[in-house]
């Protein structure tokens, strides 16, 4: 099972400032006890909506339109995420609790989401097929 832990952003997130070295620290001994684990698939944090680019489909059909940041209410904003493979909800939740306070201050809020598996999504063999020869092509390129 994969679990996405989103980190919410804050005020600061949305003003580009920087996390401090003492959670920097805390974030790397976490990521390191999520690698050893063997199950961290992915962590990054993400710079501020003002260098986003929202795409919508305003229009059944019609042609994406594109706005630049920033956004509004920083709380619905993404600061980062960690995506992790993991046996179960209570060992995700778990992980999760052990997540350091992403924004130092008393302001992290984390939202944990399990991903679709595209047998979850599709009833269709062949879609599932294809799905799971991208992932091997994907799992490939990163040995390379």
């Amino acid at each position: 099972m994969r679990f996405m832990m989103i980190v919410k952003a804050t005020t600061d997130s949305e003003a580009g400032n920087k996390p401090s070295q003492e959670l920097l620290d805390a974030m790397q001994k976490y990521n390191e006890e999520l690698v050893r684990a063997g199950v961290l698939l992915a962590a990054d944090g993400l710079q501020p909506s003002s260098s986003a680019i929202r795409i919508s489909y305003p229009e059944p059909g019609g042609k994406p339109k594109v706005v630049d940041g920033p956004f509004t209410e920083a709380k619905e904003m993404i600061a980062g995420y960690t995506l992790i493979e993991v046996k179960s909800r209570e060992e995700a939740i778990e992980w999760a609790m052990r997540m350091p306070d992403p924004h130092g201050f008393g302001q992290g809020e984390i939202e944990l989401r399990q991903v679709f598996e595209m047998e979850e999504l599709a009833d269709n063999p062949e879609t599932i097929a294809k799905d799971a020869a991208l992932r091997e092509q994907i799992r490939e390129q990163y040995k390379a």
